[in-house]
């Protein structure tokens, strides 16, 4: 089996460290040219696992540029990962390897298609998510299921940690079916319709804190947005109170709420001081 691998993220570095960790090859790697997407939540670097292993690096604008379909062909790949990435493959490039296009979204599908799935998993209070590895089709999470790993949580989990416990089934998927992706044994199981939630995408002004949240609001968005994301925020005049974490008291604290106070334990003063 010929295999390719699409990542920008922490989450995909870690799938091709564990990849060679357990003995496989990669024929080569994309990944985003490097001025693009600067900020963008887990963005890494290929040049260095590259130059390590010895792998082929290309470096695109677009997941759908011609080059890539051109490299696909090229290195007759079989099977194409695209992790972490936030384009959508349309279909030239899905049928370019011979096999199709692996793909993992950090929830347990067909729940919770669609962007900020580790912040939403705060933000509902869910009890447990997790990770599936699935093959791509044209929708946006949509295609067939190779597998899943459950991420069970607790009620103080922060984005920070859940980021590294979705890293972590990440890897473990990789583990796990590489041998049966490599020896064309997967067993792909369709999503149930009637089960699939989507989730919207989310940006850096929706982390904003306002004076009519409730404690269990305002605390789930601290803990929803700190690290890797770019954080939760409140305008105090003619600053902003970038907020890392948090503790909130019915009695009193810095920040007045519907029900209670938030009192800023880690954060950032920007603007006027």
């Amino acid at each position: 089996m010929r295999m390719a691998f699409a990542t920008c993220v922490q989450l995909g570095l870690s799938c091709i460290e564990e990849i060679y960790r357990i003995g496989g090859k990669l024929d080569f790697l994309i990944t985003l040219k490097d001025e693009k997407a600067k900020n963008k939540s887990g963005r890494v670097y290929l040049d260095d696992v590259a130059k390590k292993y010895n792998i082929p690096l290309l470096k695109i604008n677009n997941i759908n540029d011609k080059e890539v379909i051109e490299w696909l062909k090229r290195y007759e790949i079989d099977w194409l990962f695209i992790i972490g990435w936030s384009q959508i493959a349309k279909k030239e490039v899905l049928e370019a390897p011979k096999y199709g296009c692996i793909g993992m979204h950090p929830t347990l599908l067909p729940k919770g298609r669609g962007r900020a799935a580790i912040p939403w998993a705060i933000l509902k209070g869910l009890k447990e998510t997790g990770v599936t590895m699935f093959k791509l089709d044209e929708g946006v999470d949509t295609g067939p299921i190779i597998g899943q790993e459950v991420i069970k949580l607790h009620d103080r989990i922060t984005a920070t940690e859940l980021y590294q416990k979705v890293n972590e089934a990440h890897v473990k998927l990789i583990s796990k079916y590489w041998n049966d992706i490599i020896n064309n044994n997967i067993k792909l199981v369709e999503q149930n319709e009637a089960e699939a939630t989507v989730w919207p995408a989310r940006r850096p002004e929706d982390g904003e804190i306002f004076d009519n949240m409730t404690m269990e609001e305002a605390d789930r968005l601290v803990r929803a947005v700190t690290r890797p994301y770019p954080g939760a925020f409140y305008r105090d005049g003619n600053r902003i109170i970038r907020i890392w974490s948090a503790r909130t008291d019915k009695n009193g604290g810095l920040i007045k709420l519907r029900d209670g106070y938030l009192t800023p334990i880690e954060y950032d003063i920007e603007g006027e001081q």
